[in-house]
């Protein structure tokens, strides 16, 4: 099924969104682009559109914020919250907010329509994302976990300390076996 459908990228990233417009265009979307907060909203209200991607971080505006606002400028927009620090916290604020489904980045335009129109598919009625189809959270952490390691070049403490986890906690956590992916 080719998607079709008004879309609202937003992410203050300019080059990131040029590329990945013109990927969702290439995929049948109407995308208009935003890449501030103001922006979005106006454009939610002008357009209503029926899908928004929204990265977490727009410079000093904040996706979680943005999510209820855009719900309100739009409603019934189907709202999929991208960043780059992938964190249980965080996905699950996003979904208390509003937000559909929540990826954590780099993603590629065929996983955000994958994100967005599978849902639709299941259940366009439904609202509620398919956890049996989205990752666990854990592995979320996990994988997350990971990155901020290696970002410390293996220092645990480092980690920790940009974790806000206390050094023996993230040890516990490490020393558990990395979480899988459940096969069908």
């Amino acid at each position: 099924m080719q998607p079709t459908g008004h879309l609202l990228l937003i992410d203050d990233d300019e080059v990131f969104t040029r590329v990945l417009a013109r990927a969702l265009t290439s995929r049948g979307f109407t995308v208009a682009v935003a890449n501030d907060g103001a922006t979005a909203l106006a454009l939610a209200r002008r357009e209503h559109p029926r899908y928004a991607v929204l990265d977490l971080k727009l410079g000093a505006d904040n996706g979680l914020v943005l999510i209820p606002q855009l719900l309100a400028a739009a409603p019934g927009v189907r709202i999929l919250l991208l960043t780059g620090y992938a964190s249980i916290a965080t996905a699950v604020e996003a979904i208390k907010r509003g937000a559909h489904d929540y990826l954590a980045k780099p993603v590629d335009a065929d996983q955000v329509v994958r994100a967005l129109i599978d849902e639709d598919a299941a259940d366009p009625e439904s609202g509620a994302p398919d956890v049996d189809t989205a990752p666990p959270l854990r592995r979320l952490e996990w994988e997350h976990i990971q990155r901020v390691l290696a970002e410390a070049d293996g220092n645990i403490s480092e980690a920790a300390r940009r974790l806000g986890l206390h050094r023996r906690t993230l040890q516990r956590k490490l020393a558990k076996h990395p979480v899988r992916e459940r096969n069908g």
